[in-house]
């Protein structure tokens, strides 16, 4: 069997696997990533946020994306009851990016390959990882491709950013359960031939449909409209028919959808995910790191995905660099603790969110400019500045904020004219 000698095997070419390639490339070792599909090809997270463009910018991706005319983003704009909550990164607390983009991701992923290609790292696709054999540090990967042929990658170091594949945990029963309650989406790409450029389409809008019910609607370069709805099992259960008739009947039911999406055209045929929580035991072994999805991927209400996907990448790239150049890592303090600080902080706003806490926040009258500005940073993707005391004390401070809203618009009714 050919074996192929390396010093990093990355698994998986999307933002994750391609972000780290390319940090250890421009190091000077060896990588190759494998793939288990073929490029390009759909995926959702299509609404990205701020701080991963300081990984893409790293890796040395920001011209190639910018040169693809994606939609720029600016914000976030949130919606109930005909009531609306606009966050605009340009008044968000931390410093940093203030924009991004929306991006169909098979367009954006398969940027982002070729690119770390042209940078002389080649890319295996439909190639799957059927083994893996440690010893010590050191691996031998055993990969089959589309047509059944099997060889061998021998590694100083793997970095396995394969998302929803979960190479590594898998091999070796590393998943464990999520702590979020399993829900389901039903989307479709839209042509949006109703759009109001003065509204849109230079952020996401995300509509509170019912009680732990939302859509989201990202708009797209091409004039092509992402529009999901989102929520538990049961409340899917109760629309009947098949996929679009459900997703046509949902549109119908939200009066900010209903008009400008009637009759409208998808460019596909609605599909379904669902149960897509999920974490793991460890982010790191000796040999290997894991980033993105395989670490931990929780819901798609604040976009969270790619930005965890490419910080952990960027973050474990400079790592695996240094322990290739003979230095001590401590991976528990400099990488498994800081993405728990930004997985930690993002799953406290998404279950604030499905509790109804943020939208006694969102949709509250008289709104301080400079709480505000702390939560657009969170929404901004900047879960890792702790002097932010909505991310340093982010388990807390939304429902103590909640509780003095309710108590001042309490005590507000009760006062006399």
């Amino acid at each position: 069997m050919i074996t192929e000698k390396v010093d990093v095997l990355v698994i998986g070419a999307g933002p994750a696997g391609t972000v780290a390639a390319s940090i250890i490339n421009k190091a000077g070792f060896k990588v190759k990533i494998v793939e288990k599909q073929k490029f390009p090809r759909f995926v959702i997270g299509e609404s990205l946020l701020p701080r991963c463009m300081e990984a893409l910018e790293e890796a040395g991706f920001l011209e190639a994306v910018k040169a693809k005319g994606f939609q720029e983003k600016f914000g976030a704009k949130f919606v109930k009851n005909g009531k609306t909550c606009d966050y605009l990164f340009a008044d968000q607390f931390t410093p940093g990016w203030n924009w991004t983009w929306q991006v169909p991701r098979s367009e954006f992923d398969k940027t982002l390959a070729d690119t770390v290609e042209q940078m002389g790292v080649p890319v295996s696709y439909e190639t799957s990882v059927t083994a893996i054999e440690f010893n010590g540090s050191d691996s031998l990967t055993t990969i089959e491709d589309i047509d059944g042929n099997k060889s061998q990658v021998a590694a100083r170091f793997i970095v396995d950013g394969s998302g929803y594949g979960r190479v590594i945990p898998r091999l070796f029963n590393l998943d464990k359960p999520s702590s979020l309650v399993p829900r389901k989406a039903l989307f479709a790409h839209t042509v949006d031939t109703k759009r109001s450029m003065d509204d849109e389409p230079n952020r996401i809008t995300i509509i509170v449909h019912k009680y732990g019910i939302w859509v989201w609607v990202i708009p797209f370069s091409s004039g092509v409209t992402s529009l999901g709805f989102v929520g538990d099992h049961q409340f899917f259960d109760a629309n009947k028919g098949t996929n679009e008739e459900q997703l046509r009947a949902l549109i119908a039911s939200e009066p900010y959808l209903a008009e400008r999406f009637r009759d409208v055209e998808f460019v596909f045929d609605p599909r379904v995910l669902e149960s897509w929580s999920s974490t793991t035991e460890k982010f790191y072994g000796n040999g290997f790191v894991l980033t993105g999805n395989v670490t931990e991927f929780l819901d798609p209400v604040f976009s969270s995905g790619v930005t965890l996907a490419t910080v952990s990448s960027q973050m474990a790239a400079k790592l695996v660099v240094r322990k290739l150049n003979g230095e001590t890592v401590d991976w528990d303090t400099e990488y498994t603790q800081p993405m728990m600080q930004g997985v930690n902080t993002f799953r406290s706003y998404v279950m604030a969110w499905y509790e109804g806490t943020l939208d006694t926040i969102f949709f509250a009258d008289n709104q301080k400019p400079d709480i505000k500005s702390m939560i657009c940073s969170v929404l901004a993707g900047y879960v890792w500045d702790t002097t932010n005391p909505y991310v340093k004390d982010h388990a807390t401070a939304l429902h103590k904020l909640a509780h003095l809203i309710q108590l001042r618009d309490s005590l507000a009714e009760k006062s006399p004219a």
